[in-house]
C-alpha cells in the first residue's frame, strides 16, 4: 500500500464539507450543551438553534471531544489505509480539544502527530487544507505538520462582537476588559493573539466598529495572495455586505469564504459576530 498521511482537524474548523469530501479531511465533532442536553456540533444542533437559544439566554456551554471520540477517529482512518495522521485542533488557551487528542494519539494503531495550530475557525480550517495539499503532493507527516504550521504563522483573524457578555460568561475573555466595554457601552474589536482572544479596539457603535474591521483586514492583506474567510451568526446580510467590500478592497484575494459559524464559536460570541480570517498563500 503507497504512504497515506491522513488529516484530522474538529469542528470549530468551519471546513465547507465539499471541501473537506475533496482533500479528505475528517472532523471530530466538540461537544454544545444546551440546557441537560449534549450536542454535537455540525450534526447535532445548527448555528440558528444556538442563536435562538442565546436570545432567549437558556444556558449553553461546550466541552472538548471525549479521548475516546478522538481513538475511534484515529482506528477508522488507520483502518482505511492511513500509515501516518495529522490531528489539527483549535487553541489550546481556548479548549480542552488538543488535549482530548493528545490523549488519544498515544493509543493510535499508527503514528500521530497532534497540532495545537493557535487558530479557529477558518485559521484553523486554512491550516488544515495546507496540512491536506501537502499530504496530497506525497508529503511525510512531518512536511504536512510544517504546511499547516508555515500557514498558522501567516494567519490572523478579527472579530467584532454586538457584547463581550458571551466570551465573560464563557472565561474567554477577562472580566475586567468584558466590564469596561459594558461600562462605556463600546462595540470592541477583537483580535486572536498568541492563541487567545484579546481586545484589538473599542468602537463606540457598530457601524463604525465594522467599518474600522474592514480597515483592519485590508490593511493586513496588503497586495499579496491571501485567502479570506467571513463568518458571522445571525448576520448574514452584514456579512455578505463585508466580503462584498472585502473583494473589491483587497486586489490579492483568492479565495473569499462567507460562513455563519458552528455553535461552538457562537455560544462564546453570541449573535451578531462578524468574523474575518486573512491567511495568506
Amino acid at each position: 500500500m503507497s504512504r497515506h498521511v491522513a488529516i484530522v482537524t474538529d469542528s470549530t474548523a468551519y471546513l465547507p464539507k465539499p471541501t473537506m469530501e475533496r482533500h479528505g479531511i475528517t472532523s471530530v465533532p466538540v461537544t454544545v450543551v444546551l440546557g441537560d442536553q449534549a450536542l454535537d456540533e455540525g450534526t447535532e444542533i445548527s448555528a440558528r438553534s444556538l442563536a435562538q437559544a442565546l436570545q432567549e439566554r437558556r444556558p449553553v456551554t461546550t466541552s472538548r471531544p471525549s479521548p475516546e471520540a478522538f481513538a475511534e477517529t484515529y482506528r477508522k482512518v488507520a483502518e482505511a489505509g492511513a500509515t501516518g495522521i495529522v490531528s489539527l485542533h483549535l487553541s489550546s488557551e481556548l479548549s480542552g480539544t488538543y488535549d482530548a487528542a493528545v490523549l488519544a494519539a498515544g493509543q493510535a494503531a499508527v503514528p500521530v502527530r497532534v497540532v495545537d495550530t493557535g487558530m479557529v475557525a477558518m485559521a484553523l480550517g486554512f491550516c488544515a487544507l495546507s496540512a491536506a495539499e501537502a499530504a496530497e503532493a506525497g508529503g511525510t507527516v512531518d512536511e504536512a505538520v510544517a504546511a499547516a504550521e508555515k500557514r498558522a504563522k501567516g494567519t490572523y483573524a478579527y472579530f467584532y462582537v454586538d457584547t463581550l457578555d458571551y466570551l465573560r460568561r464563557g472565561g474567554r475573555i477577562g472580566a475586567a476588559q468584558a466590564l469596561l466595554g459594558s461600562a462605556l457601552a463600546v462595540k470592541p474589536l477583537l483580535k486572536l493573539d498568541g492563541g487567545r482572544i484579546e481586545l484589538l479596539e473599542k468602537v463606540r457603535t457598530a457601524s463604525k466598529a465594522i467599518a474600522r474591521l474592514e480597515e483592519v483586514v485590508a490593511e493586513r492583506a496588503g497586495t499579496g495572495r491571501v485567502d479570506i474567510a467571513v463568518h458571522h451568526l445571525a448576520a448574514s446580510e452584514r456579512a455578505s455586505a463585508l466580503a462584498e467590500r472585502l473583494r473589491e478592497r483587497v486586489p490579492g484575494v483568492a479565495d473569499l469564504h462567507v460562513s455563519e459559524v458552528g455553535a461552538v464559536i457562537g455560544a462564546h460570541t453570541g449573535p451578531g459576530l462578524l468574523g474575518v480570517v486573512v491567511s495568506p498563500r
